[in-house]
């Protein structure tokens, strides 16, 4: 499962930008031919990318997916390197930091949203967090081709790198005492460390923070999940960019 993505979005993307070695697009014989799909062999065309109609059996093995009859095998995703895009930050960059999130249409919607919100990369751990998989880049609906993923073996020692080079660490945490607004994110580089669905941002990089924030509830229901509060806040840090420039 890891070496395909489906849905016609996610294989759109990948071909548009070229980030992703396509070997074979498969498309289901039982589907009829859109606008989405005649773009799809457009493009698998120009590229000199093989498709071609199979029986719906082959599709059996993903029916627990919405692969609405179209998908690729592809080469694995090249993860990008820490050192590397340290070396090409710029002043005002931002980072998303996942410690130990589980659920990939979580990571999937985090990817989404920080593409759209202009983060320049997302950190997350080799170990004990979901990697990149057929689900995560589906529900990403391609944004995960236009930001670079960072693996790390230790995000202790990601976020002390981080540090050196005057980053500035933003964990969340629900009993911290500063809003998530309250901060001025527009005066430094950041890294937003979001935590696991159900144990949070672990202690020591808490401790390793420069900033605790939260987002405030009504009645103390506190039920926002992972990818609806890192939104919240990377498009918080875009509106404070785009104030600032008007």
């Amino acid at each position: 499962m890891d070496d395909i993505i489906f849905g016609k979005n996610a294989i759109t993307e990948a071909l548009i930008s070229g980030e992703r070695e396509i070997n074979k697009i498969l498309i289901s014989k039982n589907i009829h031919s859109d606008a989405k799909i005649n773009k799809i062999k457009e493009l698998a065309k120009e590229r000199g990318i093989v498709f071609q109609f199979v029986a719906k059996e082959k599709f059996q093995q993903y029916a627990e997916f919405n692969h609405q009859g179209i998908i690729a095998q592809i080469s694995p995703l090249k993860y990008a390197d820490l050192d590397e895009f340290l070396e090409k930050s710029h002043n005002n960059s931002s980072l998303v930091i996942l410690d130990g999130i589980e659920d990939p249409h979580n990571f999937g919607a985090i990817i989404r949203s920080c593409v759209c919100a202009g983060v320049e990369g997302i950190i997350i751990p080799s170990r004990r967090n979901v990697q990149v998989n057929s689900i995560v880049e589906k529900t990403s609906a391609g944004a995960i081709n236009h930001i670079p993923i960072i693996k790390v073996n230790s995000l202790v020692n990601a976020v002390q790198k981080l540090k050196e080079h005057d980053w500035w660490i933003i964990a969340t945490d629900a009993s911290a005492k500063d809003n998530y607004y309250d901060i001025k994110y527009n005066d430094m580089n950041f890294a937003l460390v979001m935590g696991a669905e159900h144990a949070g941002v672990s202690k020591s990089l808490l401790k390793m923070s420069d900033f605790t924030v939260k987002i405030p509830m009504m009645n103390d229901f506190n039920s926002l999940n992972v990818s609806n509060a890192a939104c919240v806040i990377i498009f918080e840090s875009l509106r404070q960019k785009l104030d600032k420039k008007s």
